[in-house]
């Protein structure tokens, strides 16, 4: 389980994909985590829970199952690209984010991108992405950019999972959702998010990992006989 809150960012190293599209086998670099993986932990990458399979030098490699392929967009990663990482919460640990399980449920797309306030994107000032600061320290450098809103598009079976001010998980990234619509929501950027995590150079047209929020679904089950009767599993028996 996760929370959403960003450690810090690694570095893709290579990513082989099986030729039958069967799997995959991916490599991060993130010097910051090293000495703090073992073989078999949990790795949330851009939000989506994977297991350490092999310790490197600099980092760790990771399998990534057919389902996860096609459900993320792991499998379209490049040698170079940074990717958001945070390692399972510790029971007892602060949940400063919501309850995240690192399980992607689709994409959503970035539809626009408007700044909140301050100068406007364009004005000189950093923009669009995270300036450059130590891997894992948390800590914007050289300037932090401005607050920005995101509106995505995301497919209306998952929309009805999303409303105002409830908690949704972008590349791993535990945010406020503050605008709705059937196959559209809005969340806002400060400036620290931006700066530490991937979000910072997500751009119109641009793809991102979207886990909705579980309770939701755990809700929608539950009511499922009483909402749905027609649904209802043969046998079972409303109490």
């Amino acid at each position: 389980m996760f929370t959403g809150i960003v450690q810090g960012q690694g570095t893709v190293t290579t990513l082989r994909v099986a030729g039958d599209g069967d799997g995959a086998r991916l490599e991060v670099a993130a010097p910051w985590l090293v000495g703090g993986l073992d073989l078999g932990d949990s790795v949330a990458v851009n939000g989506c829970c994977l297991t350490v399979t092999k310790l490197t030098g600099a980092g760790f490699a990771a399998d990534v199952v057919a389902e996860t392929l096609r459900r993320t967009a792991l499998g379209r990663l490049t040698a170079g690209e940074r990717v958001n990482l945070e390692q399972p919460v510790a029971v007892g640990g602060r949940l400063g984010g919501h309850l995240v399980q690192g399980h992607v449920d689709g994409l959503g797309r970035v539809l626009d991108r408007t700044p909140v306030g301050g100068r406007p994107e364009g004005s000189g000032e950093p923009q669009g992405g995270a300036p450059e600061s130590p891997e894992g320290s948390g800590e914007p450098q050289g300037g932090a950019p401005e607050s920005v809103e995101l509106r995505l598009g995301i497919d209306p079976a998952l929309a009805r999972y999303v409303v105002v001010k409830g908690s949704v998980a972008l590349d791993g990234v535990s945010l406020t959702v503050t605008a709705v619509g059937p196959d559209w929501f809005s969340v806002a950027l400060v400036p620290h998010t931006l700066a530490v995590t991937t979000l910072g150079a997500r751009l119109p047209g641009d793809e991102v990992q979207l886990e909705v929020d579980v309770l939701a679904k755990y809700v929608e089950r539950l009511l499922a006989p009483w909402t749905h009767p027609q649904a209802e599993q043969a046998g079972g028996r409303r109490t």
